[in-house]
């Protein structure tokens, strides 16, 4: 499961009608993260079962493999790739694979030395796989425990980002059509090709006049919020909630703003296109019915 035009469309929904849609993202990391177990745990059996005779670390030999893709031996070794490229600024292989190896060996001494100090923990990790089943050891399953979370956290922070990413400027389309904005008050096409891939904008209108659009799907009272919108010179600020301090400062930098997990948050949108000239319409209608439709629209 991948984040799809359909979760999309069910985070704006959410987000439309003043609910929270972060489950959505939570629905999400838990499937990526358990169709990897299980991937990775065939990865294990496999590994194992190869190096039944081998007495040193069948894990490294294995699983942080030189061949592998870059990706998998920063997780393997229970690094990230952000933390590595964030370390050496750098994530090429030749660097990813010494960032790993590193990281392994300190890894595996530290587990071993928790093991051999406190010998009263038992632990024994058994996978079975197509009738075939292999244990692995104390230090072992700390190893196989330490990579799922690296991968779980890293799962997290990818798709919370991608889904702030994606949803963006599907949700300023949504609201503009719900408000009976003309297109050529909010098509993208018209704008210098340098703008279009960045933000959002809306024009005024004549037409010449542009305002920019910035969104943010944080909580409440992020102190990061005013800050953003400032740095960016934007003339509109939608946001999932904000505290009344953000609302003051936006308002009193004469910025617009939306707070869509209000009560009828996005009618607000009508507020801010009146103040800015562009022509609305306010919606009176079935809302579920009509973002099916509008999904339709945007969505081909």
């Amino acid at each position: 499961m991948t984040l799809t035009d359909k979760v999309v469309q069910n985070i704006i929904c959410k987000l439309i009608k003043g609910q929270d849609y972060r489950i959505e993202i939570h629905t999400l990391i838990n499937a990526q993260f358990l169709q990897y177990a299980i991937d990775f745990f065939k990865k294990v059996v496999e590994a194992k079962l190869k190096n039944q005779q081998v007495s040193v670390d069948w894990y490294k030999k294995e699983l942080l493999n030189p061949n592998l893709p870059k990706e998998d031996i920063a997780i393997n070794s229970g690094l990230n790739m952000k933390t590595i490229s964030n370390m050496y600024n750098s994530a090429t292989k030749e660097i990813v694979i010494d960032a790993s190896m590193e990281h392994y060996e300190t890894l595996y001494q530290a587990i071993s030395g928790l093991v051999e100090s406190d010998d009263d923990i038992s632990i024994t990790l058994t996978i079975k796989f197509r009738g075939v089943s292999v244990d692995l050891n104390v230090s072992e399953s700390l190893i196989v425990i330490n990579t799922l979370a690296v991968k779980r956290a890293a799962l997290r922070g990818g798709l919370w980002s991608t889904a702030g990413k994606r949803v963006e400027k599907y949700l300023l389309k949504t609201l503009c059509i719900l408000s009976n904005v003309p297109g050529k008050h909010f098509e993208q096409s018209q704008l210098p090709e340098s703008l279009r891939e960045v933000d959002f904008y809306l024009l005024n209108t004549t037409l010449q006049e542009r305002f920019r659009c910035e969104i943010k799907l944080m909580g409440k009272g992020n102190p990061e919020s005013a800050d953003a919108v400032i740095a960016r010179n934007s003339q509109v600020f939608i946001a999932d909630k904000l505290s009344d301090l953000n609302k003051q400062q936006l308002t009193s930098l004469g910025i617009e703003w939306v707070e869509l997990r209000s009560e009828n948050g996005y009618k607000r949108f009508l507020t801010v296109l009146r103040n800015l000239s562009i022509p609305c319409e306010d919606f009176d209608g079935n809302i579920d019915s009509r973002l099916q439709e509008i999904f339709l629209e945007i969505f081909k």
